[in-house]
């Protein structure tokens, strides 16, 4: 049936084809509105600028339906559009005509779509797409390299999947003199539809950022709104009975800051001595010298710190959740300055948060600013920060205390970690699980060996990577040792769920084997829980694996939780199993703790002790209910 569906999208309509009316088009452009708003952001030049190019995407939308609103306007039919509607296809070509306009040189007077929209308009915020990855980055890098033509014709076989005949009719209709040679240098970019549905790409889907607000303060308009609120200002404290405005003995919003202004100068920035954590209280950031061969790049470090104090309406910002991105409201300290793959990268730790600052290599306008919290940070919580990612790959910036890496595959416990080559302090590139798409055959993890012992951490798409542990809640140890990687080897493709989350970390409990009621074995249960930087978003998965099963399945989960963690070392989760004579059970467990267990809802059944079997029928529900021997009750995880 989907390639019926696919097949049908892509057959042209034939010249019969009936003309759509205004009311067609007005039904397409509201199903389809923030598709076609896609293609006009990725079809418009990209040197506008992400907040402009995505407010003049939504006012070419919203100006492609015809004038007039008579019932008999018609449409000429087009080829086929979004499942053959030609309202669609009528839209699509009037967004990309008027789209590839704006990227037309013209002598005298602009086009309407070469000018700054009208409507819609946002004063005083800028709006951008979120952030990306580095796939992103780099098609969007490449998609800025070519002709309004090609992109056009890149956006419309990568992202509405149509075939070259009609891309170039469509091209041909919208104006394109060569539509030949912009599926040409289409060519030359991979097709990456996934990547062009992703977030990076919606200018539906938007964050907020205020305009450039030292330069609001130059303008003549704005100067003279700041006196009249001064003078009334002065009037209102002059009256009798005055006292403290609002903002008592703070600055004017504009006003110079010593502080603010020692933070942006890249002669105060700190520097720790290569030596100082030998001598330290404690193993943190705080203690990791500044690296890399550009830490004397003047020049880099005050752009750095300036993006960051100022972050333009190029800058790509991210932040793992729950962390701030203001500027640094003093110096902070230089951690790594140099070149990594295609961009050059600028480090610092202000003391609660890791910022990481990267830019084209090739001089080509544009940055990333990341965000990381690290609030706490110990041990092997700080012996690693990712420098960069790509093709895959990742490299790590290891703590001065790290005597060696390794990387390890995470779902074999008894092959060998793989050495890797550090130089001053920066990995070799491994695999990145963060950045592989599709299905999970494998796991790979950084293995640090220190002085104090070996520790594992995992990339989950953020800066820092998540530390692996194993053991019971209260008691946990490394996961690097045998019985740590004989608990995470089933369940270590359930670490997808984690990414993205702002992750501290995860920690793995085997916290009970149970008989199986045909008497095939003892089946696995363990529990993996995530802790997060700012302590809610917390999850613990309860996971389930049956004899001889390569990997296990999570059966239940609870969000923000305080089972299967610290504060309550315990855990009660359940799941329908089928025999190999075909009959269904309930099976739970709890931990060594557990006295009885109870099952109400679509299975009514109870017993002694840590585990509980019960006929049932498919597809029953199930509450549970445990007791703990001290007589405390629990819940299960669902």
């Amino acid at each position: 049936m989907q390639s019926q569906d696919v097949a049908q999208r892509h057959a042209p309509i034939s010249e019969n084809s009936g003309p759509a009316d205004v009311e067609q088009a007005e039904a397409a452009l509201v199903e389809h509105y923030p598709r076609l708003v896609r293609i006009a952001y990725l079809v418009l030049p990209p040197g506008l600028g992400r907040s402009r190019r995505v407010l003049t995407a939504h006012a070419l939308v919203q100006r492609a339906l015809p004038r007039g609103r008579g019932r008999h306007s018609v449409i000429p039919a087009q080829a086929a559009g979004r499942e053959g509607d030609p309202g669609y296809a009528f839209l699509r070509e009037r967004v990309l005509r008027t789209a590839l306009e704006a990227a037309r040189p013209r002598k005298g007077l602009p086009r309407l779509s070469q000018l700054p929209p009208l409507l819609p308009q946002v004063w005083g915020l800028r709006l951008f797409p979120r952030s990306g990855g580095a796939d992103e980055l780099a098609l969007d890098q490449r998609l800025s390299a070519l002709s309004g033509p090609a992109r056009a014709a890149y956006v419309l076989r990568g992202l509405e999947r149509l075939p070259d005949a009609e891309i170039r009719k469509l091209l041909t209709a919208a104006g394109v003199d060569d539509p030949g040679g912009a599926l040409a240098s289409a060519n030359g970019v991979p097709t990456q539809p996934g990547l062009l549905s992703s977030p990076e790409f919606d200018p539906c889907l938007l964050q907020a950022r205020p305009t450039d607000l030292m330069r609001r303060r130059q303008h003549t308009k704005a100067a003279l709104a700041a006196a009249a609120a001064l003078a009334v200002c002065g009037a209102l404290v002059a009256l009798p009975g005055g006292g403290w405005g609002p903002d008592g003995a703070a600055a004017p919003s504009y006003a110079e800051n010593p502080a603010a202004e020692a933070a942006l100068d890249p002669g105060r920035l700190i520097r720790v001595s290569p030596a100082d954590w030998r001598t330290a209280a404690r193993t943190d950031f705080s203690v990791w010298p500044a690296r890399g061969p550009l830490t004397g790049d003047t020049a880099l470090l005050r752009r750095a710190l300036a993006v960051w104090a100022r972050p333009g309406a190029k800058v790509r910002v991210s932040a793992t959740p729950g962390t701030q991105t203001g500027g640094p409201a003093g110096p902070p300290q230089l951690l790594y300055a140099g070149k990594v793959d295609n961009a050059r990268v600028v480090m610092f730790y202000d003391g609660l948060r890791i910022a990481r600052y990267a830019e084209p290599v090739d001089g080509t306008q544009g940055a990333a600013l990341d965000f990381a919290r690290v609030d706490g940070a110990t041990g092997a919580e700080a012996s690693a920060l990712v420098l960069g990612r790509s093709d895959g790959n990742v490299r790590y910036l290891t703590a001065p205390w790290v005597k060696k890496a390794a990387a390890r595959d995470l779902t074999k416990p008894d092959a060998d970690a793989t050495a890797l080559t550090v130089t001053d302090g920066i990995t070799a590139p491994l695999a990145s699980p963060a950045l592989r798409p599709g299905g999970c055959a494998s796991w790979t993890v950084l293995q640090l060996t220190d002085a104090s012992g070996t520790e594992l951490t995992t990339d989950l798409g953020e800066l820092v990577p998540a530390h692996l542990t194993a053991g019971r809640p209260g008691s946990v140890g490394e996961a690097s040792g045998a019985a740590g990687l004989r608990a995470w080897a089933p369940f270590a493709c359930s670490l997808q769920a984690e990414r993205s989350a702002g992750v501290r970390s995860v920690n793995a409990w085997a916290f009970a084997d149970q008989p199986l009621p045909d008497g095939s074995g003892a089946a696995g249960w363990v529990c993996t829980r995530a802790e997060t930087w700012r302590g809610d978003g917390t999850a613990a998965l309860a996971q389930f694996r049956t004899p001889g099963a390569a990997v296990g399945a999570a059966v239940a989960k609870g969000t923000d939780a305080r089972a299967c963690g610290p504060r309550d070392p315990h855990v009660l989760a359940g799941v329908l199993w089928k025999s190999a004579a075909g009959h269904w059970y309930l099976l739970a467990a709890g931990d060594k703790d557990t006295a009885s267990i109870r099952a109400g809802g679509g299975v009514t059944a109870a017993g002694q002790g840590q585990f509980l079997v019960a006929r049932a029928e498919q597809g029953a529900q199930a509450s549970l209910k445990g007791t703990l021997a001290d007589g405390t009750e629990i819940s299960g995880l669902r």
